[in-house]
């Protein structure tokens, strides 16, 4: 199972679209800066999450939903 999750920084309120087999280990990462991208940007909070069986599935929304940051449909989908 892959997971496509966007994260939300209580520091800037920017947020973060990734991808991972394993959830819950990827998050602790984000928070403990041991991401490059997101050190200086911790804490973050998980606000939306989906499951795909398949890598390519995931990477695909993930990069539909990078494509989408910032705009109306985004913040559609962030919402729910």
């Amino acid at each position: 199972m892959y997971f496509v999750y966007i994260l939300k920084s209580f520091k800037d309120s920017g947020y973060y679209i990734g991808q991972t087999e394993d959830l819950s280990a990827r998050i602790k990462k984000h928070n403990n800066g041991l991401v490059k991208s997101t050190k200086s940007r911790t804490p973050f909070i998980l606000i939306k999450k989906e499951c795909f069986d398949m890598r390519g599935e995931a990477r695909k929304r993930e990069n539909y939903l990078k494509k989408l940051k910032g705009g109306n449909e985004f913040k559609k989908i962030i919402a729910n």
